[in-house]
């Protein structure tokens, strides 16, 4: 009986939906990954049994650190100090949540508070969060923000312009926060050398806002997006996506006229690991400060007039009433963000600066020592790079990874995964552990893949 009467009540929400069957429902998810009516799973296992077959499994992974790395494209291969992991997992540090009593949590709001003020003064804004999930997550974040605050008196009402490369993994980030919102995502033109085109870009005049990065996809320091906030004018927002390290060297977004700055935090307090967990930054004007997600700490005093911290401005509907919160996160990366700003207060601003030098200098001496090799060229050969640059190969770029790999050498990330058009294009990333030897063998390995392609 009570299966008959669910079986109704099923039939009835199908109908509701305007559905016929719980396949059509699920029809949007692909075949190949829906679940079986049986997973394959082995039968119990004791410890010892476990335990081995996870090392065997993540002993299928590649460590960067095993062999010489080029593979950037928005992860950093950076050196964390000790120090780091040492303080991070002490007792009154070691949770990842962001706590509501502040009566018995200073230190830890104390630390958030700091590393809020480190990301402020690093990107030139006078107001940042404790985090949010990643680079891509703040972008999307930052562009409803956007809309939120400008929407009103825009022009092109609910249009976002978008840089022509920002990277597929973010922009998809990107589309599915912005569906369904109102919100209309615009490609902003940019030439094949990866700069933006600052004619065209005219056309966002009166949107709500504008999203580029620098250094841009290719790696390059853009010059044209400092004249960018002149051409689109007070009335859009513009959106800025950082590689943090290169602050220490390049001029903060906050000084050339970015409203809100976005980056991934991972470069401090983190390695790659795996792509995640990792920490975005979001910073912001005053102007949007109301609006701004996640989590916030503010210095105020207590009733005894002692200096004291507590979280503030976040609209208690983001935490638990989710129909009707400004923002889709409620949360943040509150154990690695202080792991970040346990790396940036062991830096210092000296340190930081001398940081980004370091990575600066690999990623030159690494592009002339490239372009030395016949066959190849820059992208842009008229743009200084930071990090990453982009060259062209006389042949598919995904055979020369294959080719290097297969010589002990991660040479880089094929473009062509984001852009078809690009497929012959190499994306060689560097930083601070980049050496003269990793050069000399990255050199090597792409030589002879072209020397056997042009035989």
């Amino acid at each position: 009986m009570d299966q008959l009467v669910n079986l109704g009540r099923e039939t009835e929400m199908l109908e509701a939906m305007g559905l016929s069957s719980i396949d059509e429902l699920f029809s949007d998810i692909p075949e190949s990954i829906r679940r079986m009516d049986r997973l394959p799973l082995r039968g119990p296992q004791s410890e010892e049994e476990i335990w081995a077959d996870a090392q065997r499994l993540l002993g299928a992974n590649q460590n960067l650190d095993s062999r010489p790395s080029f593979l950037g494209a928005g992860l950093a291969r950076n050196f964390v100090p000790t120090m780091v992991g040492m303080l991070a997992t002490r007792g009154e540090f070691l949770t990842a949540y962001t706590p509501y009593q502040p009566e018995v949590s200073q230190g830890m709001l104390q630390a958030m508070w700091e590393f809020q003020t480190m990301v402020s003064e690093l990107v030139g804004l006078p107001v940042a969060n404790v985090s949010m999930y990643d680079a891509s997550t703040a972008a999307a974040e930052a562009i409803t923000c956007a809309v939120r605050v400008k929407g009103r008196k825009a022009e092109q009402k609910g249009v976002v312009y978008v840089s022509q490369f920002v990277p597929p993994h973010r922009l998809s980030v990107i589309e599915n926060y912005t569906q369904g919102g109102g919100i209309e995502l615009r490609m902003l033109t940019h030439g094949w050398d990866g700069r933006v085109d600052l004619e065209a870009a005219a056309v966002a005049a009166g949107a709500c806002a504008v999203y580029v990065e620098q250094p841009n996809a290719f790696g390059e320091l853009d010059e044209g997006l400092l004249r960018l906030k002149e051409i689109i004018g007070e009335g859009t927002a513009l959106i800025v996506g950082v590689d943090v390290v290169s602050l220490g060297i390049v001029e903060a977004p906050g000084n050339w006229g970015a409203d809100i700055v976005v980056g991934e935090g991972q470069p401090f307090g983190i390695g790659p690991t795996a792509g995640g967990p990792i920490y975005g930054l979001y910073a912001c004007g005053r102007e949007y400060l109301r609006q701004m997600p996640g989590r916030i700490v503010g210095q105020t005093v207590d009733e005894d007039g002692k200096l004291a911290y507590t979280l503030t401005l976040s609209t208690r509907e983001q935490h638990i009433r989710r129909h009707r919160a400004t923002s889709n996160i409620c949360s943040n990366e509150t154990l690695i963000a202080l792991m970040g700003a346990m790396h940036m207060a062991l830096l210092g601003p000296e340190g930081l600066e001398k940081l980004a030098l370091r990575v600066a200098a690999t990623t030159e001496a690494t592009k002339q020592a490239v372009c030395a090799i016949d066959g190849v060229d820059l992208v842009d050969p008229g743009t200084p790079n930071f990090r990453d640059f982009a060259v062209k190969l006389p042949a598919q770029a995904a055979d020369a990874v294959t080719h290097m790999d297969a010589s002990g050498v991660l040479g880089g990330f094929d473009m062509g995964e984001w852009w078809d058009s690009m497929s012959t294009c190499l994306l060689i990333g560097c930083d601070e552990r980049t050496s003269k030897s990793d050069i000399e063998a990255l050199v090597k390995a792409l030589g002879a893949w072209i020397a056997e392609v042009e035989a």
